[in-house]
């Protein structure tokens, strides 16, 4: 694994390297998903199911599209017990952690009679993509569910695509009962996202989609952003190790290898202090990758987007993880909690050398729907927040109005706006008298 020292060429070269991975640079498919969001908008079913047909290789239709309680059930029977309980109780960790994140409507009184506040209600349709393919992630279906299920969302569906025998993958639908859905659809990519946005004869209009996908479901996100609310346009997953002299090779080497094997796009990077660190690591990875499964894909993600930066300073460093924004962030050294009250820009910080980052993927209960390509510096992870909206609440005595009527008024007839002045005039003036017939 290449050994760079960081400085400013380096630091820009990766920055332009990493941002380029970024689902909103890959323009030469967003003709064809605007005519599959398109087409599902105006086709509805019929549409959805040709192209589940074409991509999935499958034909469903009305009756057959939503998963029924015999495959649940199916699906629960085929599991290990032991995993399932596995998954309740990373659900509890989930739920436990998030339950922390409510907010509350809150109303505050004055003197003169006002009442001014903030009315905090659920999302009444959430709708969560989950990817087949290659690879499920019940650990995903987990991170989507529960937070909605906690903001209180009285609705909850979930669209994944089936496999070639027409069925969800048993852990995928497990995960999603566990965490509290409503209906499971069979139908995947951009035809689902569609599908979600603007609803047809067999799939509800859904208020909010949030998951993660391929770059035809990012980039169906992105055109229906605006019909409907999104959780984020993705990327590829990432990592950011900052470690020093104190660092273990073996966990900084086996935490990067961790994100090198979700694809070939995932970019794994250590910065540190110590040239010698940097040397053991790469040595360590040349070793575990020998052993690990996903070999060819952890290769080919190291060979274009890993790398092992030293830097001359702990200050440097630090600067070099802001202007990176990582989705992950380990911090391995001497005084990790010193180090992350500096770090402004991350999706997840992971402290000491036993808080890798699966940790967080799995099991503590965070969120891993987190910010990537650098959106760390103005997204957060994925929330109960997500999943409310916030009403102004307003209600005015007449004292309170007419001590600040003539500055309303002022500020409208600045404005140029003289209907909105005499909203404010018309209540303090002599009443009209009525007509009489």
């Amino acid at each position: 694994m290449r050994i760079v020292k960081l400085d400013q060429g380096a630091k820009k070269d990766l920055q332009e390297k990493l941002l380029k991975r970024s689902p909103t640079h890959y323009t030469e498919y967003e003709q064809t998903v605007a005519e599959i969001v398109s087409n599902v908008r105006n086709g509805g079913d019929q549409a959805m199911f040709d192209y589940t047909e074409r991509f999935d290789h499958i034909r469903l239709d009305a009756s057959s599209i939503r998963v029924t309680a015999e495959e649940i059930r199916a699906s629960y029977e085929s599991l290990d017990p032991e995993f399932v309980e596995v998954m309740k109780r990373s659900a509890a960790n989930i739920r436990e952690f998030h339950e922390r994140q409510v907010r509350q409507s809150w109303f505050e009184t004055k003197p003169d009679g006002s009442i001014l506040g903030q009315r905090v209600t659920p999302i009444e349709i959430s709708g969560v993509y989950v990817p087949g393919g290659k690879a499920a992630y019940p650990s995903s279906v987990l991170m989507n569910i529960v937070p909605a299920k906690v903001a209180g969302v009285k609705r909850i569906i979930m669209c994944t695509p089936p496999g070639a025998d027409g069925k969800v993958n048993a852990g995928t639908l497990v995960a999603a009962y566990i965490a509290g859905v409503d209906e499971v659809y069979k139908v995947g990519g951009a035809q689902a996202i569609a599908a979600m946005a603007f609803g047809t004869e067999s799939i509800p209009q859904v208020d909010k989609i949030t998951g993660p996908g391929n770059i035809f479901v990012a980039l169906a996100k992105k055109a229906v952003f605006g019909y409907v609310s999104i959780d984020s346009i993705a990327g590829p997953s990432e990592i950011l190790v900052l470690a020093d002299e104190t660092a273990e090779p073996r966990y900084v080497a086996a935490d990067l290898l961790s994100q090198a094997e979700h694809d070939e796009m995932a970019s794994a990077i250590l910065i540190t202090t110590s040239g010698k660190l940097a040397e053991e690591v790469s040595a360590e990875i040349d070793r575990m990758t020998q052993t690990l499964a996903r070999k060819e894909i952890i290769l080919k993600s190291l060979e274009n987007y890993g790398y092992l930066f030293v830097a001359d300073t702990v200050e440097e460093l630090i600067d070099a993880a802001n202007d990176i924004a990582s989705e992950h962030m380990e911090i391995l050294m001497r005084d990790p909690w010193q180090v992350m009250t500096k770090i402004r820009n991350a999706g997840a910080i992971f402290l000491g050398p036993w808080s890798s980052e699966p940790l967080g993927d799995y099991f503590a209960g965070p969120n891993h729907i987190l910010p990537t390509n650098r959106t760390a510096r103005f997204f957060s992870p994925l929330s109960v927040d997500d999943f409310i909206k916030k009403s102004s609440v307003i209600c005015y005595s007449e004292e309170a109005l007419k001590r600040d009527s003539e500055d309303i008024e002022r500020f409208a007839k600045e404005e140029g706006l003289t209907a909105h002045a005499n909203s404010i005039a018309v209540r303090f003036s002599k009443p009209c008298e009525r007509r009489t017939e």
